[in-house]
């Protein structure tokens, strides 16, 4: 074989086996560098074992821990379970969901509805019916207006007023929260939030007069003047002094009970006179040879 061919062929796997290591040097340098940047760079985080609902306390057995990449540990959240544990639940989280900070209550805040009152808000229990509840469509969440139908001091007449507007309802019954069907809930009464003196006027109001709610749009953050309704608006007119209601359609006239009115007499004429009936009228022919003569003969009836 040629000396020079051998010389070509040797150099060239020379130059292969060099290309060919320095390829895989950097290959596997790609490859380890990640997992190992991956591996290294990982953070414990708490999340729900199940679904946690809105006051109950958390317990070792509702949570645990998992991995998580610490790019995506998520603010507020916790990763150790003793932070969680014997802590309520203010909003509720659902299953393997991070438990966050903002989801719980102090411990000693007690449960139930009392961690989701807000400090310096109370809560205030309204007994109602079917009417009151709007049929039971008032559920937690909602947003309600009160209004109260009463007596007024120093006069007679009922009015009907809104009290409070845009409250909201934290639990309807027993209820701190709509289930996942959304059925509206027969309950006996409603808790709405309240600052202290909007309480002092919500216990006032179902003490004195009669409460109803009135549904609105959860969006609508509008809060309208409103002068209240009474009867003399209902029926539109005015009272006077002595008490008598005046129409407005006749100021002068006091509202009296409607007398009943006398029923028209009326006077029957005598039947108009019957008018004789009119005289037959009979023809007679005579016929003396070639001559006829017709003869005209009225007869009465009577005879």
């Amino acid at each position: 074989m040629d000396r020079k061919l051998l010389t070509v062929l040797g150099v060239s796997l020379v130059f292969a086996l060099v290309v060919s290591s320095i390829f895989y040097q950097l290959t596997s340098r790609a490859g380890s560098g990640p997992k190992k940047a991956e591996s290294s760079d990982v953070k414990d985080v708490v999340v729900a074992a199940k679904a946690l609902d809105i006051g109950t306390t958390v317990r070792a057995e509702d949570i645990r821990v998992v991995k998580i990449a610490a790019s995506a540990f998520p603010k507020g959240a916790f990763s150790k379970p003793e932070d969680v544990v014997d802590r309520p639940v203010m909003s509720s989280i659902l299953v393997e969901e991070p438990v966050v900070d903002g989801r719980l209550a102090q411990r000693g805040s007690g449960a139930g509805l009392a961690p989701i009152i807000p400090v310096g808000m109370r809560a205030v229990t309204l007994r109602v019916n079917d009417v009151v509840g709007v049929a039971g469509f008032v559920l937690p969440g909602m947003r309600v207006d009160v209004l109260i139908t009463g007596d007024p001091p120093g006069t007679s007449q009922r009015i009907t007023r809104t009290v409070l507007q845009n409250i909201l309802v934290l639990s309807a019954g027993k209820n701190i929260q709509v289930d996942a069907t959304g059925k509206p809930v027969d309950a006996p009464s409603v808790t709405v939030l309240a600052t202290p003196g909007q309480a002092e006027v919500l216990t006032l109001a179902g003490n004195t007069g009669r409460i109803q709610l009135v549904l609105r749009n959860g969006g609508d953050q509008i809060i309208e003047k409103t002068g209240g309704t009474n009867l003399t608006h209902l029926y539109g007119g005015k009272f006077r002094p002595d008490g008598t209601f005046v129409d407005r359609d006749n100021p002068d006239l006091p509202d009296e009970k409607p007398r009943p009115r006398p029923r028209p007499v009326v006077a029957f004429a005598p039947p108009p006179p019957v008018a004789p009936p009119a005289p037959v009228v009979e023809q007679i022919i005579t016929i003396r040879g070639t001559d006829r003569k017709v003869e005209t003969v009225s007869i009465k009836n009577n005879e």
